[in-house]
């Protein structure tokens, strides 16, 4: 049966749709929205009723969240290509999606907000920084992870990279400095540069800031 994947591309979805051109899987795009209100409809509900993009419907199975998805597609159609190579790398690649999401994606998100996400009349310079600062310390992690290969797990571009690589995408939309950690950065441009990375390119728009720092913490939290 075809794989459907649900979600705007400007979302998290642009994650999956990476993993499903880096595998040459063909799959039925619904473009549901999280701007308009698409996720709260009650079809979308019924299959994510976090009312959240993406999920994934291949076959009977039914996923959501973006990490764990793309873990499931490389296992189970990226033998010998992204997937894993055995228990070892598939540990690994697991740790390095839970790590990106855990130590980078929220403070990541919210130096992004403050540089291109919220309206320019709403950006906060300090707080975009004290989101930089937090992430000195997992990109350090990173970047000795890179300082002696070229790819996460396996000598390969696995799903690894591409799952930490797609939440780190929003460094050159944000146009962050990562000059510090060179191995890091060169491994970003050459991951973001693969053909099937290219919908993280137009990912550009803006959203209200929230009119409370309550409203602001809900939002990042």
């Amino acid at each position: 049966m075809a794989i459907t994947l649900y979600g705007d591309l400007k979302s998290r979805a642009h994650r999956v749709a990476w993993m499903l051109k880096e595998l040459q899987l063909p799959f039925e795009h619904v473009p549901t929205g999280f701007l308009d209100g698409g996720t709260h409809h009650p079809e979308f509900l019924r299959i994510n009723p976090n009312a959240r993009v993406p999920a994934l419907v291949d076959g009977d199975l039914v996923l959501f969240e973006s990490l764990a998805i793309n873990l499931y597609l490389a296992r189970c159609y990226g033998c010998g290509t992204l997937g894993p190579g055995g228990v070892a790398e598939d540990a690994q690649a697991t740790q390095w999606s839970l790590w990106v999401a855990n130590e980078v994606e929220k403070a990541l998100l919210f130096a992004a907000a403050n540089r291109f996400l919220f309206t320019p009349d709403q950006r906060n310079a300090d707080e975009a920084q004290m989101a930089l600062t937090k992430l000195e310390r997992p990109f350090a992690v990173l970047e000795a992870r890179l300082r002696n290969q070229r790819w996460l797990v396996g000598g390969r571009f696995t799903v690894a990279d591409l799952n930490v690589c797609a939440v780190m995408s929003l460094i050159p939309l944000a146009d962050i400095d990562v000059s510090r950690w060179p191995s890091m950065q060169d491994w970003l441009h050459r991951s973001l540069e693969r053909p099937a990375a290219a919908d993280w390119k137009p990912i550009r728009f803006t959203i209200p800031r929230p009119a409370t720092p309550l409203g602001v913490l809900q939002m990042f939290v």
